[in-house]
């Protein structure tokens, strides 16, 4: 029974000593705790507006606007102005028989190739080069176009 009550006493003694040692000044340890509830973020932190109003959305209107024209024979899906995003469903060209379905990103403010990326696909696959790069230079094309059209 006394043995009992030691090895209690010890394995208490052991515990205190172990949060003692723990709660020493070693202040390097304790900084990055600090500084993760200084950053920590409450669920009332998804309502605050942290963006700038005066922020604007990076894509350019023509090249925007020239994707929707060139492109209006496949069913729009998604559309994301903030991303430069448009994804749309499966269609038929005019005058073709392959059916088609596109991903644009217009990714800059510049009419420039740059801007502008394009994916096709086929039911069987992605498509050709040829094919995507005269689809881009169409819609590259039509965007020049708008532009004129804007400035007279």
């Amino acid at each position: 029974m006394l043995f009992m009550r030691n090895l209690r006493l010890g394995a208490v003694l052991a515990v205190l000593s172990a949060a003692l040692f723990a709660c020493s000044g070693n202040n390097e340890a304790q900084e990055p705790v600090q500084r993760e509830a200084e950053t920590r973020e409450t669920i009332w932190s998804l309502f605050q507006n942290r963006e700038s109003p005066a922020t604007t959305v990076r894509v350019n209107k023509y090249v925007w606007n020239a994707a929707f024209e060139v492109l209006d024979f496949l069913p729009i899906e998604t559309v994301d102005p903030f991303t430069g995003v448009i994804v749309t469903g499966w269609g038929t060209a005019p005058g073709s028989n392959t059916s088609y379905k596109a991903t644009i990103l217009v990714s800059d403010p510049a009419l420039d190739v740059r801007a502008l990326r394009v994916s096709l696909m086929t039911r069987s696959g992605p498509a050709d080069a040829a094919t995507v790069t005269a689809v881009e230079d169409a819609i590259l094309t039509r965007a020049r176009q708008l532009r004129l059209a804007a400035a007279k």
